[in-house]
């Protein structure tokens, strides 16, 4: 029996440290042991699941059809969490099994692509519940007032800088459910997550699009905001 491996990791981040990889490639070996195969290809993909469009996956797809190969993962979601693309890749001549669940059928496979891609339906669905939430509670998620309307109101320095930094912020702690959605569907890299705020059309504090640094901030204030709960919460008198 011959196989072809596919790893796939959502970051650069991840493709360089090898974080996620091992896991995969662990179990794509023990597979290979239990069925005494021989491992004829190996491709590694970093890109998001939500991306169809996957060159390295194309050439191990292409190296298992005409070599007669099975495609072996290390689970179903390490390829898509699109039940379309994966139906589309049940029927494409090709013989592919998970490492988790090698005695899954085609039928099986077809099930686990609807689940999950109802799960992704069902993270997309909580994270417009939360912009609506937010929005029915007043919170502005676009361009809260900076430092301009305090330079405008002829507020010293001090106080524009506290100012600024309450605004920022609440406008943190109002994104916090945005990102932490955008993070269980997949979003982790700094670019990932700026292109999927622009997309939301959500606006930095300044009223501005995302870029890997804005989001880098954001991030960094949201840990620290976290960090600065926890220490408030172990001072308070019980």
């Amino acid at each position: 029996m011959k196989i072809v491996a596919y790893q796939r990791v959502s970051t650069a981040r991840q493709g360089r440290s090898g974080l996620g990889l091992e896991a995969q490639d662990r179990a794509i070996q023990e597979h290979a042991r239990a069925k005494d195969a021989t491992l004829i290809g190996s491709f590694t993909e970093v890109e998001s699941g939500k991306i169809n469009a996957r060159p390295e996956l194309a050439k191990a797809l292409h190296l298992a059809k005409v070599t007669g190969a099975t495609l072996v993962i290390a689970k179903l979601d390490r390829l898509s969490r699109n039940a379309a693309f994966l139906l589309a890749l049940r029927d494409s001549g090709v013989r592919f099994v998970a490492a988790d669940m090698p005695e899954a059928n085609d039928l099986t496979v077809g099930i686990m692509a609807l689940v999950a891609q109802q799960e992704r339906e069902a993270i997309a669905k909580r994270t417009r519940e939360a912009l609506t939430s937010a929005k029915a509670r007043g919170v502005r998620l676009g361009n809260p007032n900076g430092a301009a309307a305090l330079r405008r109101a002829g507020k010293g320095n001090i106080a524009s800088l506290s100012s600024i930094k309450a605004n920022a912020n609440r406008h943190a702690a109002d994104l916090a459910p945005v990102i932490a959605s955008l993070q269980i569907e997949g979003f982790t890299s700094l670019g990932a997550l700026a292109r999927s705020l622009n997309e939301r059309g959500m606006l930095t504090p300044r009223g501005g699009r995302w870029h890997k640094s804005s989001v880098l901030n954001l991030l960094e204030r949201l840990s620290k905001l976290s960090v600065e709960t926890q220490v408030a919460q172990t001072q308070a008198p019980r």
